[in-house]
């Protein structure tokens, strides 16, 4: 369900853009945020803040491979499989993964862990083969680098750190008038 504060935050988006459908992408990035893909949902309040079709918002969300149309898993992998990594196996590395995970790309490991995808580029030419774990690239990978880099995964899966304690962060600035006091 989204929230009336997102809501509001895309209506608040949208009013600093000329023109409200340049927060679309944004808006689509709150709605993932709070529900972890884009739902039906998500996309009616997107075209409600911005006043745009859902079959507009829908166009945009099932362009970019940064949208995800189903539940995603905890680790998302994202193999490289244009021409460059093409040329340096991808394939083998892709069908790799495959097998590993006991998934196609697109799809999600029941246990929840992982989502494999395969995407057009990912901008590593020159360290084909790449691939993305969520947020972070890995480059010239090989099937060895794979399968100790999907041993690490499981290792951090099966044992999470706790969550580090939330601090109040407290900077002050003096000056002679007076003191400033930001937190």
């Amino acid at each position: 369900m989204i929230s009336e504060q997102a809501k509001q935050r895309m209506r608040d988006l949208a009013a600093r853009y000329p023109v409200a459908r340049s927060a679309v992408m944004p808006a689509l990035h709150m709605v993932q945020q709070e529900e972890g893909y884009i739902t039906d949902e998500g996309l009616q309040a997107v075209a409600d803040a911005l006043n745009m079709t859902t079959d507009d918002v829908e166009s945009v969300a099932t362009f970019y491979t940064m949208y995800y149309q189903q539940p995603k898993g905890k680790k998302v992998i994202k193999v490289c499989n244009s021409i460059s990594c093409y040329l340096r196996n991808c394939d083998a590395l892709i069908e790799h993964l495959q097998q590993r995970l006991g998934i196609k790309p697109g799809e999600t490991t029941p246990d929840g862990k992982y989502t494999l995808m395969t995407v057009e580029c990912l901008a590593s030419c020159t360290t084909a083969p790449a691939l993305q774990v969520n947020d972070e690239f890995v480059e010239n990978v090989t099937i060895e680098s794979a399968d100790a880099l999907l041993a690490e995964l499981d290792q951090e899966l099966n044992n999470p750190r706790p969550p580090l304690p939330e601090r109040e962060q407290v900077i002050t600035f003096e000056s002679p008038r007076s003191e400033v006091r930001l937190s």
